[in-house]
C-alpha cells in the first residue's frame, strides 16, 4: 500500500445542511474509506455539526469536498476555506457560485454560443397565474420546472399540461426564490465527467442514462437499481467525441477546476446536444456516475479519490499560476 503522507491531515467534508445531506453522507463515506485504504490520514468532518474554524485548529492541511448542494457546492464553503488558507478539491468560489445557479450557468453558456434549452425565469411571489399560463406557449409542452439552485433532481417536475404548471412552479418556489422553466428536449440523456483544470482538463467517457419511463428522479438516481447506465454509451463515435469537446468548452468558460460533470440531452430528431447543467461536486456513491465513467477509463474509485485530492488548490494559487 502506498502511504500518502505528503497530503498531511485531510478532512473529508460530508453531510452539511443542504437538501442533499443524505447523499453527501454516502459520498463522503465512500471517499473517506478509499483515501484511508490508500494510506491517507483522512477524517470525516460534518460542517453541520462542527464549526469550520476547527479545521485550522485541528491541523487539517487539505479538504476533500464531498458536500452537495447549498453550503457545499455554491462557493460558500470554498470562500471559508480560502480565508482559512486550506486547499480544497473542486472549483473555486466564483465558478462554484455560478455553476450551482442553473440560470446564471445558462447565461454564461449562451453568451459563449454553447447550446442549452430555452428557458424562462420566474421569481417567487412575483408571478401571476396569467403569466404562468403563457410559459407553455413559449416553451411548448411537456416542459421542465425546477428550482434554480438545487441538485439531485430535487424539486424537478415534468409538466405535461397547462393545469400542472401552477403546482409545479409553487413546489419549486418552496425550495428556491428562483424557478427555472425549461424547454423539454426529447431524446437520449447522457452525462460526461471532466477531470483537471484549464488546458489540461479532459473529458471522461460519456454515460448514457436509461431511466424507468424516462424518469431520472431522486429515487431513480440513488435508491433503485432500475436505471441503466451505458458506458460505453453506444453513441456513434463522432457524436460522443463532439459531446466531450462541447462539455470541455462549457467547463472551461465557467472557470471550473479539479473535476465536474455536465448533463446533456441529445435531441432525438436533430441529434443536436443541449447542455442542462453542471455539477461541481458530483456524487461519489455506489450509484454515482463519475466513478463509473472513470472506471471505464481505467481509473479505480480509490485512485480517482487520490487524484482529486492531489488537485486540491486555492483560488489565489491558481491565479498565480495563470
Amino acid at each position: 500500500m502506498t502511504i500518502h503522507q505528503d497530503f498531511g491531515k485531510v478532512a473529508v467534508l460530508m453531510g452539511g445542511k443542504s437538501a442533499e445531506r443524505e447523499v453527501s453522507l454516502m459520498s463522503g463515506s465512500g471517499v473517506l474509506k478509499a483515501l484511508q485504504s490508500k494510506g491517507v490520514d483522512a477524517h470525516a468532518f460534518d460542517p453541520a455539526e462542527r464549526n469550520l474554524s476547527e479545521l485550522k485548529k485541528k491541523g487539517f492541511q487539505r479538504c476533500f469536498i464531498a458536500l452537495h448542494g447549498r453550503f457545499g457546492e455554491d462557493g460558500t464553503v470554498q470562500g471559508a476555506l480560502e480565508l482559512l488558507g486550506i486547499p480544497y478539491t473542486g472549483s473555486g468560489v466564483m465558478a462554484s457560485s455560478i455553476s450551482i445557479d442553473k440560470v446564471m450557468t445558462k447565461r454564461v453558456w449562451l453568451a459563449e454560443g454553447i447550446p442549452t434549452p430555452k428557458y424562462q425565469l420566474l421569481r417567487r411571489g412575483a408571478y401571476q397565474r396569467e403569466q404562468l399560463m403563457k410559459v407553455p406557449d413559449d416553451l411548448g409542452l411537456p416542459l421542465i420546472v425546477k428550482p434554480a439552485r438545487e441538485g439531485s433532481s430535487i424539486g424537478v417536475a415534468k409538466v405535461q399540461g397547462y393545469s400542472e404548471v401552477q403546482g409545479a412552479v409553487d413546489a419549486a418556489a418552496a425550495l428556491d426564490a428562483d424557478v427555472l422553466c425549461e424547454q423539454f428536449v426529447a431524446g437520449d440523456e447522457v452525462t460526461c465527467p471532466i477531470l483537471g483544470t484549464g488546458d489540461s482538463a479532459r473529458a471522461l467517457p460519456v454515460i448514457r442514462i436509461v431511466a424507468p419511463e424516462g424518469n431520472y428522479d431522486y429515487q431513480n438516481k440513488y435508491f433503485t437499481d432500475d436505471t441503466k447506465y451505458l458506458v460505453p454509451s453506444g453513441l456513434p463515435e463522432g457524436e460522443e467525441a463532439a459531446i466531450q469537446d462541447l462539455v470541455l468548452k462549457a467547463y472551461r468558460v465557467l472557470g471550473c477546476r479539479g473535476w465536474g460533470r455536465i448533463d446533456v440531452m441529445i435531441d432525438a430528431q436533430t441529434r443536436k446536444p443541449y447542455l442542462l447543467e453542471i455539477n461541481t461536486s458530483p456524487g461519489m456513491t455506489g450509484h454515482s456516475l463519475v466513478p463509473m465513467s472513470a472506471r471505464a477509463a481505467g481509473i479505480s474509485y480509490e485512485d480517482l479519490c487520490v487524484q482529486l485530492l492531489a488537485s486540491a488548490a486555492l483560488d489565489h494559487e491558481e491565479a498565480a499560476k495563470a
